[in-house]
């Protein structure tokens, strides 16, 4: 299954910028709070995923859609 969350998580930690949470949270008008609970969350919104891709300047529709490709998105993986 593919959980959205961590790639979030592992994007943001892996920005060239190394951001902090807090700046994060800063672009997504919200808490540091919210933003834990984003990287914790196996889906998420359309719209707030879009956001996050131009906040991190990183295409995560690209990175969902090469990873059913290859089939993680499949029980039991």
């Amino acid at each position: 299954m593919i959980h959205i969350g961590s790639i979030i998580k592992e994007v943001f930690e892996n920005h060239p910028r190394r951001h902090t949470i807090v700046w994060l949270a800063r672009q997504l008008n919200c808490v540091r709070g919210n933003v834990y609970d984003i990287f914790s969350r196996a889906s998420i919104d359309t719209f707030m995923l879009l956001r996050l891709s131009k906040i991190l300047d990183h295409d995560f529709f690209a990175d969902i859609s090469e990873r059913l490709k290859n089939g993680e998105n499949q029980h039991g993986q």
